[in-house]
């Protein structure tokens, strides 16, 4: 019997990402890809989100992998369709998240000649990608394919690029076997002999502060993690994006450390004899001046990526494994380890410096609409957020409960990531409520996914701090650069509510609400999308902060002298 199967590259394409397990991609069409986009057509297991523009596509994907867990996939076609959708991919790439992002290519014949749209995709992808690929033949796919899956999941998670001449889709093969599909490789385990120090350190250690990292995220290693920080009574604190692996209101919870972290967190930190750093990187943004964070301590650094281990911080002990197959070797020989001095030493420096959230109790300030959201949309809710000081106050303030719960822009930092991440989230976990919260400046980078969204259905809800500014940049430059305010206040702004209106969303605007409390349950009560508008005074500061290159022990908090003479 002959099993031959034929078929063309695109159509290969498609059977293969179906047997990966995708169900939804985010991209757009165009004249390098289309053969993909008729496999698509032709054979519809696979439903496609039509982004307005391809960094938007890529973070669609994005919020589908950070969401779930899985390896998501976006698609481009070639030149500005590629160049568009880069700064998702490095994105991706600097916070670890497993995106395949597949272009469209001009025909390999014209490779080269400066063709109608072609751009060395594989050349200015090399630097932001995990790995990446030209293909050249039809027959590559067979191997490339599950190969990216499984680069993309293993190790370290970060995103792939698979750049497809049209050429290659548009090629006829034929095949006898489909390919294993692309799975991630076993975990790396811990050396018995370093695990047996740590343990050691870990005992010996009276004033130890647990470091979680978003590797912990990644690892599915939460629960390991909190069972570790109980078990020996650790203060723990966590990374920008490790958020929600530690409840918020865990009595060993310090929440999230270095440049707007409580007071107490970074005084904690300044006193500790033993630093566990579990899947964390040691980022400046954490650490302030790394020559004086954390500086009467010894370090247990374990990571998955050994480039990181000593990278930026030597450890006192080097660690390379999957920090789940670590914790779990750890805590099958870890004593439990009571440490009443040291956590009485914590609650004194809560209350000797405290952490100041002013107007947490009234809807109109930052800190309590924060509040009110974690109230009216659950502390459940999955929170993505933008660039800049809506993404710290809600860092500060929000109760995350959990793992995946938290999408924000880490290492990057891009304005434009909050929308079409929460509508990749709203889209893998339809079941739960799904919450952006942007300021205006980043709003205005990708707010045309807002029509992505309409269209979807998607549960999702945009809360739009608004004080017509660039906000952080206009706070540090009235704090740093003795007030010369330049291009950090916008002259002209859209009326947001009418913009969100047209484009098939419900809008509620607290500007024109008496009771903002009753307007927060109706908005957050309407179903499908929602933009609710709330306007912010430009003078709202995120502090504490820890002032660019300082140490942590140096930030500013609302009492400061700095920031009394700021504000006049």
């Amino acid at each position: 019997m002959n099993n031959t199967m034929k078929m063309t590259g695109a159509d290969l394409v498609i059977r293969l990402l179906e047997r990966q397990g995708i169900r939804t991609i985010a991209g757009i069409p165009g004249g390098a890809n289309l053969p993909l986009y008729d496999a698509l057509a032709r054979r519809p297991v696979i439903q496609h989100v039509l982004a307005r523009h391809e960094q938007g596509a890529g973070f669609i994907a994005q919020g589908m992998a950070r969401a779930s867990g899985q390896t998501a996939v976006c698609f481009a076609t070639s030149g500005p369709g590629a160049t568009n959708i880069l700064t998702a991919i490095a994105d991706a790439k600097l916070d670890s998240i497993p995106v395949v992002c597949i272009s469209g290519q001009v025909p390999q014949a014209l490779i080269g000649t400066d063709a109608f749209q072609e751009v060395d995709v594989f050349g200015i992808s090399l630097p932001i990608t995990k790995h990446n690929y030209l293909v050249q033949s039809a027959e590559e796919l067979l191997t490339i394919i599950p190969e990216a899956f499984r680069i993309a999941a293993s190790g370290r998670p970060g995103p792939v690029w698979i750049d497809i001449p049209k050429d290659v889709q548009n090629a006829t093969i034929e095949f006898e076997d489909w390919p294993e599909i692309g799975i991630a490789e076993a975990p790396i385990e811990p050396e018995s002999a370093a695990v047996a120090q740590a343990i050691e350190m870990i005992e010996a250690a009276e004033k130890p502060i647990l470091y979680l990292g978003g590797g912990i995220i990644h690892g599915e290693a939460t629960p390991q993690a909190r069972t570790l920080a109980e078990r020996s009574h650790l203060p723990t604190v966590n990374t920008l994006m490790s958020l929600g692996t530690m409840p918020t209101d865990h009595p060993l919870a310090l929440g999230m450390l270095g440049m707007h972290a409580a007071p107490y967190t970074n005084m904690a930190l300044e006193e500790c004899d033993l630093l566990i750093a579990l899947g964390a990187r040691f980022d400046d943004r954490a650490t302030g001046k790394v020559a004086e964070f954390c500086p009467h301590a010894k370090v247990i650094h374990v990571d998955i990526d050994s480039s990181e281990i000593g990278k930026i911080r030597q450890p006192t002990l080097a660690i390379r494994a999957d920090v789940d197959r670590f914790l779990t070797e750890l805590l099958e020989r870890l004593p439990a380890r009571s440490r009443s001095a040291w956590i009485e030493h914590i609650e004194i420096l809560k209350r000797e410096h405290p952490m100041a959230m002013p107007g947490e109790d009234d809807p109109t300030q930052p800190y309590g609409l924060i509040r009110a959201i974690a109230q009216y949309a659950g502390r459940d809710a999955i929170i993505s957020t933008d660039v800049g000081q809506h993404q710290m106050w809600t860092a500060q303030a929000f109760p995350f409960e959990r793992p995946r719960q938290w999408l924000t822009s880490g290492g990057l930092g891009t304005m434009g990531f909050g929308l079409p991440a929460a509508l990749g989230a709203a889209i893998a976990e339809p079941e739960r409520n799904v919450v952006c919260i942007s300021g205006d400046g980043s709003f205005l980078m990708n707010n045309q996914e807002m029509i992505t969204a309409a269209e979807a259905g998607a549960n999702l809800k945009i809360v739009l701090m608004n004080n017509q500014s660039l906000g952080l940049v206009h706070q540090q430059q009235t704090l740093f650069f003795e007030k010369r305010l330049i291009a950090s206040k916008f002259q002209n702004g859209p009326d947001f509510c009418m913009m969100a209106r047209s484009m098939g969303f419900d809008a509620v605007d607290l500007a024109n609400e008496p009771d903002q409390e009753t307007a927060l349950v109706r908005a957050f009560a309407l179903p499908g999308p929602v933009l609710i508008h709330a306007p912010i005074c430009v003078e709202q500061q995120v502090l504490p902060m820890v002032p660019p290159g300082g140490a942590n022990r140096e930030m500013i908090r609302h009492q400061d002298p700095l920031h009394a003479s700021a504000r006049t």
